[in-house]
């Protein structure tokens, strides 16, 4: 499962979706993580109104289940659940390995349901009635 972070320095979450300057994107599985990418984001990315900035970074995660961001708008926040991912805010910043290192060990165990659902994102679903 691919998960993204809003990052200013690359190692923390530490960003607002929408002023974030990187998105590090991390594919996670129980038996472990890889780092997939980070992409850059240039520009006037303050706080003004202009939801075309988000078209960009809406894009760049959109194969992602899990996007983990210090703050979120509301209309951000509404376009990344609209392309089934699911958004978790941070209070802190916090150290994006800690992060990736405790979501493997959830995907040990047994997830919560907001994570299976997560989890099958891109995944055809198959309802058998007979069961």
């Amino acid at each position: 499962m691919k998960v993204a972070f809003a990052t200013q320095d690359l190692k923390r979450v530490d960003a607002h979706f929408g002023w974030a300057k990187n998105i590090a994107i991390y594919d996670i599985n129980p038996d472990g993580h890889k780092f997939v990418e980070a992409i850059q984001f240039d520009g006037d990315l303050r706080e003004d109104g202009n939801e075309d900035k988000l078209a960009p970074k809406i894009e760049a995660i959109k194969d992602c289940a899990i996007l983990y961001v210090a703050a979120i708008g509301g209309s951000g926040a509404a376009r990344v659940v609209a392309n089934n991912i699911h958004p978790m805010k941070v209070n802190q910043p916090e150290d994006i390995l800690s992060l990736v290192e405790k979501l493997e060990g959830v995907l040990k165990g047994t997830p919560p349901p907001w994570l299976r659902k997560a989890l099958a994102k891109g995944q055809e679903r198959s309802l058998d009635f007979d069961e």
